[in-house]
């Protein structure tokens, strides 16, 4: 899988100027922004070549856009894990869209979020994660949960591009928004987690020329909470040059399916979140 590693990759999270596409090709992960993202969510945007960031959703309290559940380094994943919440107003109720939520005194969250991390991980990891704490001064949720996976992304090594869908032009429809997104970023494999696979509608994808590939990760291990707790953990109970080893080994298994593929979509496949 060739990555590219365009200037947008490392643009300001708060920039919204015009994306900068890449080459045809690859796989195309599109997930909404989430606080330093479970596990599962990671090891997804790790696998594909591009991230469209899906901002122009409605925001859901009950998601992970504004919080993330920490597990104390070294500690069994889920024992013990606690949220950690940045508090939101929606200046729409329930209408209001993911880009369009702000923190609710982003002074105060930033310091209170970052003692937290510190408490649970460390000066030196949190040392590493201050374009985060820079990130309030956007006054923006979305802002601070993209830029958080933008840095654990970077400290694993990533080398794809990121996009979001509110620069992108896509028809309404649920599967249809998505394959168009994918489509538009020139990808030829849209790599999909199991709550997806439930409900994706495979004419969208088959009339781009798309596959569409579940997301798998193995079994137990690092994995057996992946999808309850902040990669957070792993990050620092592995260390980055371990947990990208294992990323990477994930990324190649994802890889490794899109010839078989073949543009087909199979409504049988399950994937990660």
């Amino acid at each position: 899988m060739t990555r590219t590693n365009p200037s947008s990759a490392t643009a300001s999270p708060a920039a919204s100027s015009a994306p900068d596409l890449a080459m045809p090709g690859g796989l195309c992960a599109i997930h909404q922004p989430n606080l330093f993202p479970r596990l599962t969510t990671l090891a997804k945007l790790f696998a594909a070549d591009t991230w469209v960031v899906l901002d122009d959703v409605q925001f859901t309290r009950r998601d992970y856009q504004h919080r993330a559940r920490l597990a104390a380094r070294g500690a069994q994943q889920a024992s013990a894990s606690r949220w950690m919440s940045i508090p939101t107003h929606l200046p729409r109720g329930r209408q209001t869209i993911v880009r369009d939520a702000l923190i609710v005194d982003p002074d105060l969250a930033r310091r209170r979020t970052m003692a937290m991390l510190k408490q649970y991980y460390g000066a030196a990891l949190v040392q590493c994660l201050q374009p985060v704490a820079a990130a309030f001064g956007s006054g923006r949720t979305a802002v601070v949960a993209e830029t958080s996976t933008r840095t654990l992304l970077g400290l694993l090594g990533w080398k794809g591009q990121i996009l979001r869908s509110s620069d992108l032009t896509a028809r309404p429809g649920r599967s249809q928004r998505l394959a168009d997104l994918a489509a538009a970023v020139g990808a030829h494999s849209y790599l999909c987690g199991t709550g997806g696979m439930r409900y994706l509608d495979s004419a969208p994808f088959a009339a781009e020329g798309l596959a569409v590939i579940p997301f798998l990760t193995p079994p137990g291990g690092i994995w057996g909470s992946g999808r309850q707790v902040s990669a957070l953990w792993a990050l620092a109970t592995l260390g980055p040059t371990l947990l990208a080893g294992r990323l990477r080994a994930v990324a190649a298994a994802q890889t490794a399916l899109e010839p078989a593929a073949g543009g087909r979509f199979s409504v049988g496949d399950q994937g990660g979140a």
